[in-house]
């Protein structure tokens, strides 16, 4: 249960003290714990942080680091400490600067859109319109891989043959992702828009 639930072993302590447990509960005590052990929240964070392509630079041509890449990790992780519900957990990582600071659940908006904005991108680009929607056509691919399930990058190209993923629908959500702002300059070696 400890490797599964928090991907770390018992301790001696932990497991001596399970053994020595004559509760018919004994096995729920140790799951309850686990569950409220803000380890658990770490190991359940690195597996949407795979999905989300999570990393500490941009990769590709300019190698560039994001400096504020943790801030949104550590709000992967709180919102999985904090049983932050999967639609409001999607809706503020697609959406969350359009949404006001969360009190009810205590989360920020702002930085969970952390996952739109790390990815690769290749900031040198010269062709900036290119850069722009070539950053769209991976968010899209992004939340389609992660949320539906379905590679929807194709469209960009042709209408899907088998899922019915047509170029429309993919244009239409491309145009709504084109009006984010994700890159704060697009100079010769263009620069993401970091909120502060």
């Amino acid at each position: 249960a400890s490797f599964v639930l928090t991907g770390l072993p018992p301790t001696p302590d932990e497991v001596a003290a399970f053994v020595a447990d004559p509760d018919d509960d004994a096995f729920a005590k140790v799951v309850d714990r686990l569950l409220a052990s803000p380890h658990h929240g770490e190991h359940q964070a690195r597996a949407w942080l795979d999905l989300a392509r999570y990393s500490d630079s941009n990769g590709l041509d300019e190698n560039l680091a994001f400096a504020n890449a943790f801030r949104y990790r550590d709000w992967v992780v709180q919102a999985h400490n904090q049983d932050l519900p999967y639609d409001r957990f999607l809706q503020l990582q697609i959406a969350g600067d359009l949404l006001a600071a969360q009190p009810d659940v205590g989360m920020d908006g702002h930085t969970a859109t952390g996952f739109l904005a790390l990815g690769p991108r290749m900031l040198a680009e010269q062709d900036k319109e290119k850069l722009v929607l070539d950053t769209v056509d991976e968010q899209l691919d992004l939340v389609g891989r992660t949320v539906l399930g379905l590679t929807i990058g194709c469209a960009r190209c042709h209408d899907h043959k088998f899922d019915p993923i047509r170029q429309r629908d993919y244009y239409a959500l491309a145009g709504i992702f084109r009006s984010t702002k994700t890159f704060a300059e697009l100079g010769h070696v263009s620069r993401w828009f970091d909120h502060e």
